[in-house]
């Protein structure tokens, strides 16, 4: 059996090999959805025979931030009432990683929200359409994932407008939620400036899953499962080879416990 680090690396090399027919082709259904039609010769007659298939369709847009009635200006969970939870990705790393883990998480019949950094999107613009395509709801997780409570304002509101403009760019929309960077909670300063950018609510967690210290699959679970309960938002990172490995068991335990994994915005809509 390989060893810890020669299994990551195992598997990174196999994900990387997988994941280059997923990136091409979302990059390009992307660019034949945003590309511009071809110019008009004159009105003609149809030729005879079958009708040609019609065009690639538009993206549609991701959905926009939402106001919840009753939610406080910072979420860290949902209503305690309802079979639902939420699994939520810091949307960095390797985009073999994390098109591994949306496509786990689809073949175990969630639907999850990433908050992407900027700066990943500028390095992997494909990787935004491949998560709405998959059903999944995108935010905004600052654009350099730097310490956002220690900013001063101007640099805070920066980090927070910058990851939006490239959600906006690249989906026609700033997300559906910001989530702090370097932190769980957000200050009152960074909340104000979320909701000056557009963000009615900022979003945290209840959950933390500690799969960025590479514990190990089977630590992942237990930190999730150890604590999770209905309403429960879940913090967990693209990037992490622990991450991959654990998430079939992972799903199949919610579904043991009778818990549905749906996007943050599905929590939290009655």
């Amino acid at each position: 059996m390989l060893s810890h680090p020669g299994r990551r690396a195992a598997l990174r090399a196999a994900l990387r090999a997988a994941g280059l027919g997923v990136a091409g082709a979302a990059t390009a259904a992307l660019g034949a959805g945003c590309g511009p039609g071809r110019p008009s010769t004159g009105p003609t007659s149809p030729p005879p025979g079958p009708a040609r298939p019609a065009g690639p369709a538009q993206p549609a847009p991701a959905a926009a931030p939402r106001r919840f009635a009753g939610q406080p200006a910072e979420i860290g969970h949902g209503p305690r009432d309802r079979d639902r939870v939420a699994l939520t990705f810091h949307g960095n790393g390797e985009p073999a990683l994390a098109r591994a883990a949306l496509t786990a998480a689809e073949k175990g019949g969630a639907r999850v929200t990433v908050l992407a950094i900027g700066a990943w999107l500028d390095a992997h613009p494909d990787m935004a359409r491949r998560i709405l395509d998959g059903g999944h709801e995108l935010g905004n997780h600052t654009q350099r994932h730097l310490a956002i409570n220690d900013m001063t304002e101007a640099e805070a509101y920066a980090e927070i407008t910058g990851c939006a403009q490239r959600l906006k760019r690249l989906t026609g929309s700033i997300g559906t939620w910001f989530r702090p960077s370097q932190t769980q909670c957000a200050t009152p300063l960074v909340q104000k400036l979320a909701q000056r950018a557009g963000y009615p609510h900022v979003l945290s967690y209840d959950v933390d899953s500690l799969d960025f210290t590479s514990p190990g699959a089977a630590a992942v679970i237990r930190n999730v499962t150890g604590t999770i309960r209905p309403g429960s938002v879940v913090s967990l990172h693209f990037g992490y080879a622990d991450t991959v490995d654990a998430m079939p068991s992972l799903l199949e335990e919610l579904a043991r416990r009778k818990l549905r994994a749906v996007t943050t915005t599905e929590l939290l809509t009655p």
